[in-house]
């Protein structure tokens, strides 16, 4: 039976690594599958990972139907096996029923991954309806880490390293970006909801009660 996934976690634990890794396993063995993604950090139509792996995708846009482009492939005599999907969070509730479709009406796997919450805690609405109709959903084992040394659960929005928690939604960065700029930093949920991430603590708190001693992770 085919069933409809969804692997979660914080940013930095690597999901785009795995979904590059899951659709590479089930090439090996002869399946044909396609990969979608959503305002990737390396740009449209690309699947990237912090590694430095890269696979092309099929960009999923506010309007793209997933049912329809899958119907219009396979009446064309194309063949599908299974979809990767990366950046789940950012699809509409809509799409992620038509996935829920895909795999319920043409028995075609389908392999989500994403973040759960975004900068405020909140649900995205794609991340919110995985959560109601996947079959399973597992949280990466690769942990992410918070700037002292916890396991990160939270997603922040930064700017000029200070946390902000207003703002649109869907802003895409990465958390390497310079510091100067937007960009996200993973945090546990204590620090998260002090709005205490590693810029201010080094800021303000003495080396001596940093982990490391002021060095970032």
């Amino acid at each position: 039976m085919a069933e409809l996934l969804y692997f979660t976690g914080t940013m930095d634990c690597g999901k785009s690594t795995l979904a590059l890794q899951m659709d590479h396993n089930h090439k090996a063995r002869g399946r044909r599958g396609r990969i979608f993604t959503s305002n990737d950090r390396a740009g449209e139509s690309v699947l990237s990972s912090r590694l430095g792996l890269v696979a092309d995708a099929i960009e999923v846009r506010p309007e793209f139907d997933f049912w329809d482009h899958v119907v219009n492939e396979l009446t064309q005599g194309g063949r599908i096996d299974y979809a990767v999907c990366d950046e789940a969070q950012f699809y509409s509730a809509l799409q992620i029923e038509q996935l829920a479709r895909l795999v319920d009406e043409l028995q075609i796997d389908v392999f989500c991954f994403g973040i759960l919450t975004d900068f405020r805690a909140t649900l995205f609405p794609g991340s919110a309806r995985l959560v109601e109709l996947a079959d399973r959903m597992e949280l990466l084992q690769v942990e992410a880490l918070c700037w002292c040394g916890e396991r990160a659960t939270h997603n922040a929005r930064t700017i000029g390293g200070e946390m902000v928690t207003e703002g649109e939604q869907l802003a895409v960065g990465d958390i390497e970006s310079n510091a100067a700029q937007m960009a996200y930093e993973v945090l546990c949920r204590r620090h998260h909801r002090r709005r205490l991430t590693q810029a201010r603590a080094r800021a303000t708190l003495s080396p001596e009660v940093l982990p490391f001693g002021g060095a970032p992770l």
